[in-house]
């Protein structure tokens, strides 16, 4: 199963179609959002054409598709708008691999889950990469609409129990 996973949103209407434009065309299976979806958070700027409502629109027209971690701007309102649910945490298996899904407030590289995995992949940060520490492999999907750092717009690409950060015009990073 081919997974495309991304994350800080942030209300953004505008990267939220790119985002939507780039899974199609990546042919993936599933979305996974690792949180912050619609609100912009009050230390980031108005991203690209902020359009929460839009957002939630384009999301629930593809809610089979979803799989949605919440993140520390998401709030329980937001499942008023939501035709979908947004978990904590999550754990699945690509290939032979066992990957924890977070959002990255809680748990990232500096803070790994005692949970047993092969991966852990998550946002907040809003810097896209792949690294390797003690065996586990580390990533971050980036931010689609508000990246820092001088990164990329980025999402991950995890197939088969491998994985890809890629930038919106679908270019390997």
């Amino acid at each position: 199963m081919k997974i495309l996973i991304a994350s800080d949103l942030h209300g953004s209407a505008y990267y939220t179609k790119k985002l939507i434009e780039r899974f199609e065309k990546e042919n993936a299976d599933k979305l996974v959002l690792l949180g912050d979806i619609y609100n912009h958070g009050p230390r980031n700027p108005l991203p690209k054409e902020y359009a929460p409502l839009t957002v939630a629109e384009t999301l629930n027209s593809i809610k089979e598709k979803l799989i949605v971690i919440k993140g520390n701007c998401d709030s329980q309102v937001d499942t008023l708008i939501s035709e979908f649910s947004f978990v904590e945490d999550m754990v699945i298996i690509s290939g032979e691999k066992t990957v924890f899904l977070t959002h990255g407030h809680v748990y990232n590289k500096d803070s790994l889950p005692k949970t047993a995995f092969d991966a852990i992949i998550y946002g907040h940060f809003h810097t896209g990469f792949i690294e390797e520490k003690d065996g586990v492999i580390i990533a971050n999907a980036g931010s689609i609409s508000l990246p820092k750092n001088g990164t990329k717009n980025s999402y991950l690409i995890l197939d088969n129990g491998s994985l890809t950060l890629k930038d919106l015009d679908g270019k390997e990073i």
